[in-house]
């Protein structure tokens, strides 16, 4: 059985005095398999963020179904799907929602603090995850203290801290000039290729070429994918390019 299996997923909108429907999402389907990397493209509109919010169970899907590990979230009421999202999800968003009044150890174990597990249960786990990603000389040091791409890395930090199933990123280069980008890429293929399995929405057609597999999703729908298969990073660039230029197409001749 699949990690993440989302059938029928539908999100309709309705306008403030009712009068329109605004479809975000039409019919969704998809799965993504444990250890895993996929990426979500489309153009602004398309409905990948709302897809992203159903996922991290922030929003509930109008209908269709979304199953995480064989738990269906849209069975589970407000305070088990804020458990279960602590628990069993790790985010990274584009503009690292780090807290400048705490240190950056603080900021990674703020989860175990949140769920009430002991910090000093998590000391070895946090100095492997640390030294991994390269930011154990930033521990006692304060997020405006450091760097973008430093501040991104310690928000995957924060993210592994929990061990989740699943990471979600929203835009993870968004923020980042193209070296941090680059680094924050090869720490994202190297905690995948620990097993680690990753979903993460982009624009970016450079951080899509580091996954294992892309999803298009134009008009509310996942209207194309592409395998990584044996393709390098630099075949994925050109064969996600391609896609896109095909998609922008079909839709200006649309």
């Amino acid at each position: 059985m699949a990690l993440l299996e989302v059938k029928g997923i539908k999100k309709t909108y309705t306008t403030r005095f009712g009068n329109n429907h605004v479809h975000a999402l039409k019919e969704v389907n998809f799965d993504v398999e444990s250890g895993d990397f996929v990426a979500i493209m489309g153009e602004s509109g398309s409905g990948k963020t709302t897809l992203l919010n159903l996922l991290a169970a922030f929003d509930k899907p109008t209908s269709g179904t979304i199953t995480i590990d064989g738990k269906e979230l849209v069975t589970l009421n407000d305070n088990a799907l804020a458990s279960y999202r602590r628990n069993n999800l790790g985010f990274v968003f584009q503009d690292f929602n780090l807290l400048d009044t705490l240190s950056i150890k603080d900021n990674i174990l703020l989860p175990i603090v949140l769920s009430g597990k002991n910090v000093k249960d998590y000391k070895d786990k946090l100095n492997a995850i640390a030294k991994d990603i390269g930011i154990d000389d930033l521990m006692k040091k304060y997020p405006y203290e450091v760097s973008g791409g430093q501040k991104q890395r310690v928000a995957v930090a924060r993210a592994l801290i929990t061990e989740p199933k699943m990471i979600l990123a929203d835009e993870p280069t968004g923020a980042l000039d193209s070296q941090s980008s680059d680094e924050l890429l090869r720490v994202f293929e190297r905690i995948n290729k620990n097993g680690q399995t990753i979903l993460m929405v982009t624009h970016s057609v450079a951080a899509a070429s580091h996954s294992n597999r892309v999803l298009f999703i134009k008009d509310g729908v996942v209207y194309h994918q592409i395998y990584r298969g044996e393709s390098t990073d630099e075949e994925l660039y050109k064969k996600i390019s391609d896609t896109l230029t095909m998609l922008r197409k079909g839709g200006e001749n649309g």
